[in-house]
């Protein structure tokens, strides 16, 4: 076997030259200079996202958040009609549905009935009251008259008496009559008719002073109830502007703009008050980004943010911190954590950021409330320039290339 081998293999002619060492063909060097290069690239891109990184804060837990209005119906009755579609978009006062508005007709004429009743009731207190005080007003001018007899009567008797004394002294003085006894009783006749006619007109003043008092107690009472009827006029006022009310309560329009959502009503159901119906969800969108605590150490309102949104927009969108909230989400959660009990185990907080777009987006197909996002927030300045990151790739890749050539082929070369 070892001659066969021998003459299969012959040996080498020492005056030939020797082959040249493995890894010094063209076709090597290539492969050498393109996977250099290709590492080179690959460094490059690590570290450069390793760099922009650096001073940025990233979350996948966000979502996009809104305004959202639900429309319930304030009064009780039989759907007459909808309006609106699913997804629909509303303008602000756009009628939405309608709620058979007969029973509320008939209140609101019942209503109104009883407010033309208290008018009336009204007017005649106040015709009673007017009436009530021009008696007062005659009956002070009759006491008042009555009065001024009175002093007219009492001026009668005091000269009567007067008079009645005189004759009183002439008829007896000195034991002689001066005057006769015919004169002396007309004298004092007329005296007591003066009297008794200023006792009577005294009565008199005093009976027109009680009829005065009446009076004014009666037009109090009058008074009293005007003001009671003026306070049934308003109450009633007030029936029928509620009951006006109710009855456009039966129209149900959008109170905002924006897209209707969560339709749950239809044309012949039966609604109750406060019962949902709809939701309209306004244009005007922002993102709640849940940062971890740790990562919003830097995070501060006017940072700038870059927003990836997911969905069928998948596109990146600018805009920035606008404010933090003031404490973790779960704190205000249904049911907080109470770390007091039991064992403790320390969990990472988030904390709810909101982020505002740099330029107005509107709700819409593929954008809405809940919807994720992926927001990036750049906390800091970048620590290095990306032209700094290819020199140190290209240093990097081309100390290992070296390296690899060596370990490779010139060790090889040097043994053979």
């Amino acid at each position: 076997m070892s001659d066969s081998t021998s003459a299969n293999n012959p040996p080498l002619d020492p005056k030939q030259p020797n082959p040249p060492p493995r890894g010094t063909g063209p076709g090597r060097i290539i492969r050498f200079v393109v996977g250099t290069i290709v590492f080179g690239v690959v460094l490059f891109v690590g570290l450069d996202y390793l760099a922009a990184n650096w001073a940025r804060e990233a979350t996948d837990d966000a979502f996009i958040e809104g305004h959202i209005a639900s429309i319930a119906s304030k009064v009780a009755g039989q759907v007459l009609a909808t309006h609106v579609i699913e997804n629909q978009h509303v303008k602000a006062g756009d009628l939405l549905v309608e709620i058979d508005p007969r029973d509320y007709q008939v209140r609101l004429s019942q209503k109104e009935a009883g407010l033309h009743s208290a008018h009336a009731n009204r007017h005649a207190y106040e015709a009673g009251f007017e009436l009530m005080r021009t008696r007062v007003k005659t009956t002070d001018s009759t006491r008042k008259q009555s009065e001024a007899e009175a002093e007219a009567a009492r001026s009668k008797f005091e000269n009567a008496e007067a008079y009645w004394n005189r004759a009183s002294n002439l008829w007896s003085s000195a034991g002689t009559k001066a005057i006769s006894d015919q004169e002396y009783d007309s004298a004092k006749s007329t005296m007591e008719s003066a009297k008794a006619s200023w006792q009577a007109a005294l009565q008199k003043v005093a009976s027109d002073a009680s009829k005065v008092t009446e009076a004014q107690s009666q037009l109090t009472t009058a008074e009293k109830l005007y003001e009671q009827a003026g306070a049934q006029v308003d109450q009633a006022d007030a029936d029928v502007k509620a009951a006006e009310l109710a009855l456009s309560y039966t129209k149900i329009t959008a109170p905002v703009e924006g897209q209707i959502t969560r339709k749950m009503v239809e044309q012949g159901s039966y609604v109750q008050v406060g019962q949902s119906l709809l939701a309209i969800v306004r244009p005007k969108v922002w993102v709640i980004a849940n940062f971890k605590e740790t990562q919003t150490a830097r995070i501060r309102p006017g940072q700038p943010a870059e927003i990836e949104i997911d969905g069928s927009t998948n596109r990146t969108v600018r805009g920035h911190v606008e404010s933090l909230q003031s404490g973790a989400g779960a704190r205000f959660s249904l049911l907080p954590p109470e770390n007091a009990v039991g064992n403790f185990v320390k969990v990472v907080q988030r904390v709810p950021v909101k982020i505002a777009f740099d330029d107005p987006i509107e709700s819409g197909p593929g954008l809405g409330p809940g919807m994720s996002v992926v927001p990036t927030v750049q906390v800091g300045v970048r620590p290095v320039s990306r032209t700094v990151v290819a020199l140190a790739a290209a240093a990097i890749a081309l100390i290992a290339g070296s390296l690899f050539w060596w370990l490779r082929y010139g060790r090889a070369k040097e043994s053979s």
